[in-house]
C-alpha cells in the first residue's frame, strides 16, 4: 500500500498502439492504472487508482505529471467520483461530485490540460438519476484516445520543420510518459527521428526531479532512439559547438499571446536559442492553450517544498538551514518561440491573431 492507500502491481499493462514501456496510463477493468514515474527508471511498478481522492494523490504527488497526462488521469477521476457517489444514494450526489472534481482542479494549478479536461468532463455529466458512471467513463476514454491520435498529428507538424542532419535538444520530458503515449516534444523527436531527418537528440538532465534524466533519456532509449544527456548547465556550451538546430519543448500553458508557461529552466534555453541563431519550436496540444489568460504574466506558477532542492534521492546534498526557492515553471515569452505544433498544424512566430486563427479554422 502507498502513503495515500493505492495499492502497486508489477506487471506492464497494454494499451494499443503504444510501447507498453512507456505506457503511462490504462484504464482496465473500470479502474485506472498509472505507471508510477517516481520509480523510473529503476523500477517498472504501476499504481492503482479506484477513487477520485487516490487520483488526487497521484496527480499531486507527481506519480502522473505531463501536462496532458495529468489531465487525462483527473477525467478518468471524475467518472471514478461519479460511480461512488452515485452509488452511495445520497439524494445530493451531485454536489459531491462537484466537490471532488474541485479538488481534483487544485492538485496542479499551472497545469491547463487538468482544468480543459475537467470542463469537459464537467459539462459531460448526464441529467436524471440515471447511473452517470458508463457515460463518464466513455467520455474520458474518448479524451485520451484524442490525445494519442493528436499526438501523432502534431508530431509530423512539428518534424516537417526541421531539415535534414539536425540535432535537436530537449528539456524535461514531453513526451509518451506526459501525454496519452507519443507525446508533444517527444512526439516531434520520433517522427522526425523516423523520417531520417534528426541525427541528433539532446536531453537536458532538467532539475530537480530530473524528469530528462530519468524519463526523457528512459523512454527515447525504450524506443531505440539514441539520446545523449547533459547538464542543465551545459545548454550554452553544446549550442556554441553548433550541434543543435532546434531546441523542441512541450507546454504546460499556452496564454493568448502565445506566452509559454514550461518546466523551469525553459526561458533560459529560449534565450540562449536566440543568442546562438537556434530555432525554438514548443509542441502543444489545442487544450494547453488558456484563451482567458491574456499573457504569461497572468498564469499562476507553482512552487514546489524546498527540500526537492536540498535534497536528492533522500539525501541532503544542502548544507542544513539553507533556504530554497523552488518556482516549477517559468514562462517563455512569444517572441522567443519560432514555431508552436499543435495538432491542427504549425504556427510560426506565434501571437495572439495567430492563436485565435488556430480556433477558428
Amino acid at each position: 500500500m502507498s502513503e495515500y492507500g493505492i495499492t502497486r502491481s508489477g506487471p506492464a499493462f497494454m494499451h494499443d498502439d503504444v510501447n507498453p514501456a512507456v505506457n503511462p496510463i490504462l484504464w482496465q477493468d473500470d479502474t485506472l492504472v498509472l505507471l508510477d514515474q517516481r520509480r523510473l527508471p529503476d523500477e517498472v511498478t504501476h499504481v492503482v487508482c479506484r477513487t477520485a481522492a487516490e487520483v488526487e494523490a497521484a496527480i499531486r504527488d507527481m506519480v502522473v505529471r505531463g501536462a496532458p497526462a495529468i489531465g487525462i488521469a483527473a477525467a478518468y477521476g471524475v467518472a471514478l467520483a461519479a460511480r461512488s457517489w452515485h452509488a452511495s444514494g445520497t439524494p445530493d450526489w451531485r454536489d459531491g461530485l462537484a466537490g471532488d472534481i474541485a479538488r481534483l482542479r487544485a492538485a496542479r494549478p499551472t497545469a491547463v490540460n487538468l482544468m480543459w479536461a475537467l470542463d469537459r468532463m464537467s459539462a459531460a455529466i448526464p441529467e436524471g438519476p440515471g447511473d452517470p458512471f458508463p457515460v463518464l467513463a466513455a467520455h474520458a476514454r474518448g479524451l485520451h484516445e484524442a490525445d494519442l491520435a493528436g499526438n501523432r498529428r502534431m508530431g509530423d507538424f512539428g518534424a516537417a520543420l526541421i531539415a535534414p542532419g539536425a540535432g535537436v535538444l530537449t528539456h524535461c520530458n514531453a513526451g509518451a510518459l506526459a501525454t496519452a503515449g507519443y507525446g508533444t516534444a517527444l512526439g516531434v523527436i520520433r517522427s522526425g527521428w523516423r523520417r531520417g531527418v534528426i541525427d541528433a537528440v539532446f536531453a537536458t538532465e532538467t532539475r530537480p526531479w530530473l524528469q530528462g534524466a530519468r524519463l526523457t533519456a528512459f523512454e527515447l532509449l525504450a524506443d531505440g532512439i539514441d539520446v545523449t544527456l547533459i547538464a542543465d548547465g551545459a545548454a550554452a556550451h553544446l549550442m556554441a559547438s553548433g550541434r543543435v538546430q532546434w531546441v523542441v519543448t512541450g507546454a504546460d500553458r499556452i496564454a493568448a499571446n502565445g506566452d509559454t508557461a514550461n518546466k523551469i529552466g525553459t526561458y533560459a534555453l529560449a534565450t540562449l536559442a536566440r543568442a546562438h541563431g537556434i530555432r525554438f519550436m514548443v509542441a502543444a496540444p489545442l487544450s494547453t492553450i488558456d484563451r482567458a489568460t491574456a499573457s504569461g504574466a497572468d498564469i499562476p506558477i507553482e512552487h514546489r517544498t524546498a527540500d526537492e532542492l536540498t535534497h536528492l534521492g533522500g539525501r541532503a546534498v544542502a548544507a542544513p538551514g539553507v533556504h530554497a526557492l523552488n518556482p516549477v515553471f517559468d514562462v517563455t515569452p512569444a517572441h522567443l518561440i519560432d514555431a508552436l505544433a499543435t495538432e491542427k498544424g504549425v504556427v510560426e512566430r506565434p501571437d495572439a491573431a495567430a492563436i485565435a486563427a488556430l480556433f477558428e479554422s
